[in-house]
């Protein structure tokens, strides 16, 4: 079986499986029980702060043969197809190669026919912010008075690109970054079930460096694994992101204290040589002032 990175191997399943957004999966979990499901929704937020898992989570709570249900059983046919992403009533579109008006008008199209197997048709469109204007004033009115079979989830890391007129008809709900100890112990549970060792600070430095977004965090712990032959340690970490190690900031800050002018060339030489990026060395040596 061909390898499959840890950020889709460990895509979250179930509204209570996204990491550090509970502001969002409770208030969707509870509009599917109380049956106020909306017909439009946008999701915006920072890259990797899980909006398009969100999404096709919520796609599946609507057309689980169980449901619709606020736990998904991921086990059903509807389901199975959603997750293999074969479904012909969940349709993903990446708004960044299909951004023209001519793309928009086959969707509205494709919009008249309904469901196959499941309740609804849900289009979900990745990259909202990439339509252009001609796109969005054709599909305006669909999103205005959509057919109830219909159901259009927009997810965007820039929304103040998005015309006024598309966000007023839309529930939006807003995707914080993830904290540092999220990301850190989501990370731990990843190596656990993996079964490789992962040092706290390890995990820490990676969640860190990830600035709120999960799937870089698990991005960087792939890399991690390929490049550790053991235990991946801060070091490991540090050697390949191009950080520096907390022991050379110290030596930098002391040998800057002292006035060594030679000492402080040397180290940045060192840092420099050794792959370090000068931008984070930076950001290091700034966090570490503070």
């Amino acid at each position: 079986m061909a390898y499959m990175a840890l950020y889709r191997k460990y895509r979250p399943q179930t509204f209570t499986d996204v990491v550090g957004q509970h502001q969002v999966s409770d208030t969707l979990m509870r509009a599917i029980r109380e049956d106020k499901v909306a017909h439009a929704y946008l999701f915006a937020g920072p890259r990797g702060t899980g909006k398009t898992s969100m999404a096709k989570i919520f796609a599946r709570a609507i057309n689980c043969e169980h449901g619709p249900t606020d736990h998904p059983c991921n086990e059903c046919s509807v389901c199975k197809s959603i997750l293999s992403g074969q479904s012909m009533d969940v349709l993903e579109i990446d708004a960044a190669s299909n951004r023209g008006i001519d793309e928009i008008r086959a969707l509205r199209e494709s919009v008249k026919f309904m469901p196959v197997e499941g309740r609804k048709k849900v289009f979900i469109i990745d990259e909202a912010h990439m339509l252009t204007n001609e796109a969005w004033n054709a599909l305006l009115k669909t999103i205005e008075e959509p057919p109830d079979h219909v159901m259009f989830i927009f997810a965007t890391t820039e929304i103040e690109k998005l015309p006024v007129t598309i966000v007023s008809r839309c529930q939006r709900y807003t995707f914080r970054r993830i904290t540092s100890d999220d990301i850190a112990q989501r990370l731990q549970y990843v190596a656990d079930k993996e079964g490789f060792a992962l040092e706290d600070n390890a995990a820490r430095l990676i969640a860190v460096h990830a600035d709120g977004g999960l799937r870089d965090a698990l991005s960087i712990l792939d890399q991690c694994v390929g490049m550790a032959s053991g235990e991946i340690t801060p070091s490991v970490v540090e050697e390949l992101i191009g950080l520096v190690s907390k022991d050379w900031i110290i030596k930098f800050l002391a040998a800057l204290h002292d006035g060594d002018g030679p000492a402080v060339l040397k180290y940045i030489q060192n840092a420099l040589s050794e792959g370090r990026d000068g931008a984070q060395i930076m950001e290091a040596l700034t966090q570490h002032l503070r």
